[in-house]
């Protein structure tokens, strides 16, 4: 173990032990995960009228009532509509020690259903970034961009993942780690990140990815395997590997690079830059040690995108470069691996829709 680096499940433990990190009703095992530790919805959502930090010297609680427009009893499970925006109180607080930042990122399934989730703190000035020694209450953001949802409170919709130091690994130390063990399949683009593309010419058939309808029903989040892909999304095929991505379309496609997270490495999908193109990529931006790793065939598993395009059509082209994934060291291993008996729902995936839908 080292003092720098992205605490494992182990060390998440410890923390809730010291009380670092407390919660009501208490944190139950299944939110600890390999990297990271999943954050569940309170009983409260706040409708409000627009996205807001907190800021400095001030408080979530102090500013809801300059937005809100009504608030909602989650109990017995309540329906957040697609285009608006809520604020939810979540069940776990943090008292982190000096030396020790956080981030939040939605989880991988919340992404997949293009639901904005972003975490907010007291004295917050960015989304998702918890300062070092950040005493106090934990908020997520929720914005269905695509599809009303049905939620619940208990619901893990966003996860949190603990840094001592600077743990992110320079091109350098990506490219000996590559050297060592293979990261990626086929060659490796290492800049500031290891470098991914797009699929867009499949080994069989012409899918190619999926786009989100614009006209649907609820999507209950505590169903797994119960909707039909077609009441909800319209398939996305090509013949010329390439597709014209329309503005505010949101669509699901896959990376043509299979990649490995080693046991002792974390990483995250880092932002995308401006000039590759009109789009987003990935909202749901964390890769567990393990992911990858041992998955079926022991070439990788491919990273699923969610791509949405912004104010201009844009064409993506097979093997274009979308997005890049910043790799951190962790403290120690993990005790249990992504995909190792934690039942990870996408571990040697290739092109798939949340856990959600029926296969």
């Amino acid at each position: 173990m080292t003092d720098i680096g992205v605490l494992a499940d182990r060390g998440i433990r410890r923390m809730i032990a010291s009380d670092a990190i407390t919660a009501s009703p208490a944190i139950g095992e299944g939110q600890v995960q390999p990297a990271s530790l999943d954050l569940r919805l309170g009983q409260v959502a706040y409708r409000v009228r627009a996205s807001f930090l907190a800021g400095l010297g001030r408080t979530v609680a102090s500013r809801i009532s300059e937005f809100e427009m009504h608030r909602i009893d989650l109990t017995g499970g309540a329906v957040l509509e697609k285009g608006c925006v809520y604020l939810v109180p979540l069940m776990e607080s943090l008292a982190l020690p000096p030396g020790l930042s956080a981030v939040a990122n939605a989880k991988s399934s919340t992404g997949r259903l293009d639901l904005l989730t972003r975490t907010i703190t007291d004295g917050g000035v960015e989304f998702d970034r918890i300062a070092e020694g950040y005493q106090g209450p934990l908020y997520a953001e929720i914005c269905p961009r695509s599809f009303s949802v049905l939620v619940r409170p208990g619901m893990r919709l966003n996860q949190i993942r603990f840094r001592a130091g600077q743990a992110i690994l320079s091109d350098g130390e990506l490219a000996a780690l590559h050297a060592a063990s293979p990261l990626v399949s086929g060659r490796a683009l290492i800049s500031g990140g290891l470098g991914f593309s797009v699929d867009l010419s499949p080994r069989a058939g012409d899918l190619v990815g999926y786009r989100a309808k614009p006209h649907t029903g609820v999507i209950d989040l505590d169903r797994i395997g119960h909707y039909a892909p077609a009441d909800y999304w319209e398939e996305v095929r090509t013949r010329d590997s390439r597709i014209i991505l329309d503005p505010g379309a949101f669509y699901i496609l896959v990376s043509r690079e299979a990649v490995t997270i080693p046991p002792d490495h974390a990483a995250e999908m880092a932002p995308y830059l401006a000039m590759v193109g009109e789009f987003r990529v990935h909202y749901a931006g964390f890769f567990d040690p393990g992911f990858g790793h041992g998955a079926a065939g022991g070439q990788g598993s491919r990273g699923v995108l969610e791509v949405r395009c912004h104010e201009a059509p844009f064409v993506l082209e097979d093997g274009q470069v979308v997005g890049r994934l910043v790799y951190e060291r962790m403290q120690e291993r993990p005790e249990r691996l992504y995909g190792a008996g934690i039942a990870s729902n996408y571990q040697g995936q290739g092109l798939k829709l949340s856990k959600h839908f029926r296969t």
